[in-house]
């Protein structure tokens, strides 16, 4: 039986094989070699005060449907950024996300953040393509890859000069992304293959990770609260895109969510603290 995540996937195949029809292969490398150098995430993240803030150009999701209509993803950037985040996420899978290479395009150029490209990467066309587009970083899901893809893909990214934020679910997803020795790692309080979302999934594997990387929570922030107790739980990141995008003020979300982080002290590594329950 397919799951959300496998549907999701079938289709971002389709529409690879459209682009890779459109693009060749070899002209998208030659874009990629010609980019401006890749920015380095990792210092700003470690230097953010109380937690860098990666912050979402997401108009839909598959869970809640349409959020925000986001006609200018250029200008939302530059709130968020104007607000403190130490980088934004653009969401650039268009059938369930309604996002595009043309929004990370739109980011690049209105921001001096680093820029993640947010898609459900499975294939080296698509790194090229994010290094072709001024991508910094790339997300890599554990749960969508086999070892052998997760690390050429990975291995292919830095290559590349950007960092690979390596995305894990589970204990067994977090054995296996340390093993290609990410720089970054991100935890998702949502199962992409049901959509549910279980923020005590992100305080009991921030603990696993070791201090040399730096640690993302990801998904189920509501607001400033949520924030600080990712924080308290170990996160020295976090990506947030729905609560920004349907807020109204992204600027001031953003520094509110910085500010929440600020006196919170994370828990040591092995004995975080739970984190309250959300189902969606």
């Amino acid at each position: 039986m397919s799951t959300v995540l496998d549907e999701i996937i079938s289709g971002v195949r389709e529409d690879l094989a459209t682009r890779r029809a459109a693009v060749p292969l070899a002209q998208v490398e030659e874009l990629a070699a010609a980019a401006p150098a890749a920015l380095d995430p990792v210092p700003g993240f470690r230097a953010a005060p109380g937690v860098a803030v990666i912050a979402e150009v997401k108009r839909r999701s598959p869970s809640k449907g349409a959020l925000a209509p986001i006609a200018e993803p250029g200008r939302l950037a530059a709130a968020y950024a104007a607000g403190g985040a130490s980088a934004v996420s653009v969401l650039t899978e268009q059938r369930r996300f309604g996002g595009s290479l043309a929004d990370l395009d739109a980011v690049r150029a209105a921001v001096t953040i680093p820029v993640l490209r947010k898609d459900f990467i499975v294939d080296p066309y698509q790194v090229l393509e994010a290094r072709a587009h001024g991508a910094d970083l790339i997300l890599l899901m554990a749960s969508a890859l086999a070892d052998d893809d997760l690390r050429e893909l990975h291995d292919l990214a830095t290559g590349l000069g950007m960092t690979p934020l390596v995305e894990v679910h589970d204990a067994a997803e977090v054995e296996r992304a340390l093993a290609v020795t990410p720089a970054v790692v991100g935890v998702n309080a949502r199962n992409l293959k049901t959509l549910d979302v279980d923020r005590q999934v992100v305080a009991d594997l921030l603990p696993l990770l070791p201090p040399d990387v730096v640690a993302v929570a990801e998904s189920g922030v509501t607001g400033p609260a949520d924030v600080a107790e990712y924080v308290r739980a170990g996160a020295g990141a976090v990506l947030v895109g729905e609560a920004l995008v349907t807020g109204g003020a992204p600027s001031d979300a953003v520094a509110a969510f910085i500010a929440a982080a600020r006196d919170v002290r994370p828990h040591p590594a092995g004995a975080a603290p739970g984190v309250t329950q959300d189902k969606e």
